[in-house]
């Protein structure tokens, strides 16, 4: 065994906007990244990826990212990558016939077209859909994959009856291109509607109600295990060395609450990428807060609780390209140029529907107070408080009084930004200065198996709430 100083683990996230890889080595140091955008397929209000473009994006970054390293990393050899683990999307419908090609796009999280099917399985499951909700730890809604299969059986029969196979997290089908299994983490997986969140196994009476057939789902690990190696045909591809283990990961919204530190009641996470959320853990899951998600965490005991929004970071991006000409620059600048309360204009952030307070495809966003005065600095800036509010009133909806509150996430770079929050929230803002990378190295503290790699890297600033600022966002 190679000196873990001188080995790497090969961490990627397999987002929505684009596929992400870092070579982290054992001091927890970022030695080589690579990225690969990826397109979203929007049919009025469907939503679906090409599974195919994230298997082409991840040969493509992975060897990318080799090359880089053996360019920079004078001890770099491919066989010293110790292992391979990834994050990704999760809550999406990737179905795959008996050669595990996909039969058709990933329908995504985001896609909420199966509320007939949801209602539906509310009427023939026994005990309805409070009882779904102690089940599965989450919601019977529209968006779950559950009833996204129910709406493929009842609308694409013929694409119905080629499955063999289904996953449920973007990184679970790369994964099933490495070593040829189909597997999913329990976190990915709490969010398949058809897991019984407390004991990380199917329902087979969930499933059976549903009419879906349990031999086509994956089996189930915890994110830390060694789950295969990369066959000969796939390190031909990614420039990766056969025999290469690969893990079981985790999904996006776990690695992120590992990534952040958090560890315990109290303790509060805000993730704004496109979409967002708000985490924490409990001994327990939150089956009595309206919105709320619950993740089997599979890292440790205990459950990853959060508030999910459909809308935060997307915000950002739209306004950008609206009022800044998708200038960032310039769009900080606006922002900074609008008093806190934007002027008396207030924006309703629904450009995709959302999910909390209440769940709903079709809602769709607003402005209010807009006078001959209103300049584009002030819709900005809106926005922004927006979102903020949602996260607010997300914030309210937890029991534990927060004691500590992390920013990560690609809205964590614009600074005024962070600033909205602290004041809106009414409480200080830890922001990681180098958020990009903590999940990666997190992820590859599984692979390592150093649980303080996380420390050595570790940077944050923080935003103290401004008492006046605060005071007119309360009010």
């Amino acid at each position: 065994m190679n000196d873990m100083t001188t080995e790497y683990v090969a961490a990627f996230d397999a987002g929505t906007t684009a596929l992400k890889g870092a070579l982290v080595n054992g001091q927890g140091c970022i030695v080589a990244s690579a990225s690969s955008e990826l397109d979203l397929i929007i049919n009025g209000d469907y939503r679906e990826q090409s599974p195919d473009q994230w298997w082409q994006a991840f040969c493509s970054a992975s060897r990318h990212m080799i090359e880089q390293a053996r360019q920079s990393e004078s001890e770099f050899n491919v066989t010293r990558i110790r292992g391979i683990i990834f994050s990704g999307q999760m809550q999406d419908v990737i179905v795959l016939n008996g050669e595990r090609n996909p039969v058709r796009n990933a329908i995504l999280y985001s896609d909420g077209r199966a509320e007939e099917q949801a209602k539906q399985l509310a009427e023939t499951y026994q005990g309805g859909a409070e009882r779904f909700l102690n089940t599965v730890g989450n919601r019977l809604e529209g968006c779950l994959p559950l009833p996204k299969l129910m709406w493929l059986r009842e609308h694409e029969p013929e694409t119905y009856a080629r499955i063999r196979h289904v996953l449920i997290s973007s990184k679970d089908y790369l994964i099933a291109q490495l070593p040829c299994e189909c597997v999913g983490d329990v976190a990915a997986f709490s969010t398949a509607g058809a897991m019984n969140i407390r004991n990380g196994q199917w329902d087979a009476e969930l499933c059976e109600v549903a009419g879906i057939d349990m031999t086509i789902l994956p089996h189930l690990h915890n994110p830390q295990d060694n789950i295969g190696t990369v066959t000969e045909s796939a390190a031909q591809r990614t420039g990766f060395s056969a025999g290469t283990a690969v893990y079981a990961g985790i999904g996006d919204a776990g690695a992120t609450t590992l990534a952040s530190g958090v560890s315990h009641p109290g303790q509060y996470n805000i993730n704004i990428g496109t979409s967002g959320w708000i985490a924490t853990v409990s001994p327990e899951p939150f089956t009595d807060k309206p919105g709320a998600a619950n993740l089997a965490f599979g890292v440790e005991e205990g459950f990853v609780n959060a508030v999910p929004f459909l809308n935060a970071g997307d915000v950002h991006k739209w306004v950008t390209g609206v009022f800044a000409d998708g200038d960032y620059v310039e769009a900080h600048r606006l922002i900074e140029t609008s008093k806190p309360g934007s002027n008396g204009v207030m924006c309703l952030p629904y450009l995709v529907g959302e999910r909390f307070p209440v769940m709903n495809p079709n809602i769709r966003g607003a402005y209010v107070g807009l006078d001959p005065d209103t300049a584009k600095a002030d819709m900005m800036r809106a926005a922004l408080e927006g979102v903020a509010f949602s996260i607010r009133q997300g914030m309210e909806s937890f029991d534990a009084k927060p004691t500590e509150i992390s920013l990560i996430g690609g809205g964590a770079r614009e600074n005024a930004w962070c600033q909205i929050l602290a004041d809106v929230l009414e409480h200080p803002i830890e922001v990681f200065a180098n958020a990009d990378i903590l999940p990666a190295v997190a992820m590859a503290s599984l692979v390592f198996n150093v649980p303080d790699l996380l420390q050595s890297v570790c940077e944050c600033t923080v935003y103290q709430p401004n008492p006046d600022t605060a005071r007119t966002y309360a009010d």
